[in-house]
């Protein structure tokens, strides 16, 4: 067992410091996929969306409209960045919603490996409580995933997806059977399909998502969790420069619940 949380803690510190190490860069979308062309070339991206409310795989962040800076670098396939969402609407019980999640991933043709480090600080005391330093598994607010994704060619552009939470703030049932209040690591799942197409120059992305078992972060029992529709479009400002927005239905069966969410890409 001591070994155990030792190669834990080792296996945290190099991630960290692999992070600390190299400049951070945009997670624009849920796969980060390279950009054709673009092996071996390095690169910085930066930006933000404005989000009318943030939807995470069914599940509202918030309550509010938000903006989700992002920052990343990436290399031969390589890439390493952070990315953000801050809410504007202050709530007198849980403060302004803030997210932090640092990432690391490796493209390969069709597929991409990766990790993402997800931390929420306190929204009414962001310097105090839940301390970004702290990876004790009991304690801690950061909560690993491990992702693997294909990106299917262009003739047959089939997105699939499969994360699952490995360490940190994911915990299984307690004596009462309720997730996430257990002491032991819960291993949630997320699964997803997605296929993106384009007619007349409008994208077109339907996506389901689903979870095989029960989990605190995303419903008490196995099913469809996420399932719904992205239509996106980039509007010519310019000669030089257009604005990409996009709209989303998203619905959560599990949880009854229906949301429009609007966005803009700066």
């Amino acid at each position: 067992m001591k070994r155990t949380v030792c190669s834990c803690k080792l296996l945290l510190t190099v991630l960290l410091i692999s992070i600390s190490i190299f400049p951070c860069f945009s997670q624009n979308d849920d796969t980060h996929p390279e950009e054709k062309g673009s092996e071996g070339k390095a690169k910085f991206g930066l930006g933000a969306d404005l989000m009318s409310r943030y939807i995470w795989r069914g599940k509202d962040y918030g309550n509010s409209p938000s903006i989700q800076p992002n920052v990343a670098f990436s290399v031969s396939g390589f890439k390493v960045g952070v990315w953000g969402s801050y809410g504007f609407i202050y709530n007198e019980n849980s403060g302004n919603y803030a997210e932090v999640d640092p990432y690391i991933s490796y493209t390969w043709k069709w597929f991409t490996v990766g990790v993402t480090d997800y931390f929420f600080p306190n929204g009414l005391t962001p310097n105090e409580n839940n301390k970004y330093f702290n990876y004790d598994s009991r304690t801690t607010g950061h909560a690993f995933e491990a992702c693997l994704t294909f990106n299917g060619p262009e003739q047959f552009p089939l997105q699939v997806f499969a994360g699952t939470l490995i360490y940190g703030a994911d915990k299984g049932k307690d004596s009462t059977g309720v997730y996430g209040l257990g002491t032991s690591n819960n291993y949630s799942t997320y699964l997803e399909l997605s296929y993106p197409f384009a007619v007349r120059g409008i994208g077109v992305k339907p996506f389901v998502g689903g979870i095989p078992f029960g989990s605190g972060w995303y419903g008490p029992y196995g099913g469809v969790v996420n399932a719904g529709l992205t239509v996106s479009k980039s509007i010519r400002i310019t000669k030089d420069f257009e604005l990409p927005v996009f709209t989303s239905v998203i619905t959560n069966p599990q949880a009854q619940s229906i949301f429009l969410v609007f966005g803009v890409s700066l």
